[in-house]
């Protein structure tokens, strides 16, 4: 069974950092890239951030590339996503999700949503200008 605990979220003013954290079970976090998605009220789910099993590669959206900072420890099964200078337009509920993978593609960031196993979890995250 898929299990995974997202912690970090908040309220923070317009300008501020929050560390949003995601521990996930032994065997959901082997052999998965993981994402990070958010859901804004009205809006669809977007991928924000992910990174290939191996850690060596990740992808960011455009509207948080340069702030945002996805990344994983393997050995305590958790990934990271550092978010600075936040914005109102990023408030939203963040969600942890993994995209299982293979050896082979150890490598490779999964970017189509389909791609990833989602789960009715998740972190509210909330900026006030």
């Amino acid at each position: 069974q898929v299990q995974v605990v997202e912690s970090g979220g908040g309220l923070v003013q317009a300008g501020g950092s929050l560390r949003l954290s995601c521990a996930a079970s032994r065997r959901t976090f082997d052999f998965s890239s993981m994402g990070w998605f958010r859901q804004a009220p009205g809006k669809d789910r977007e991928l924000v951030a992910g990174i290939s099993w191996s850690g060596a590669y990740s992808y960011y959206a455009h509207s948080v590339k340069g702030r945002f900072t996805i990344s994983r420890d393997n050995a305590k099964n958790t990934v990271y996503l550092q978010m600075n200078d936040l914005k109102p337009e990023d408030t939203a509920v963040y969600y942890c999700e993994a995209a299982p993978t293979t050896y082979d593609d150890r490598d490779y960031v999964p970017t189509r949503p389909r791609d990833y196993d989602f789960w009715d979890q998740g972190t509210q995250v909330t900026v006030s200008s």
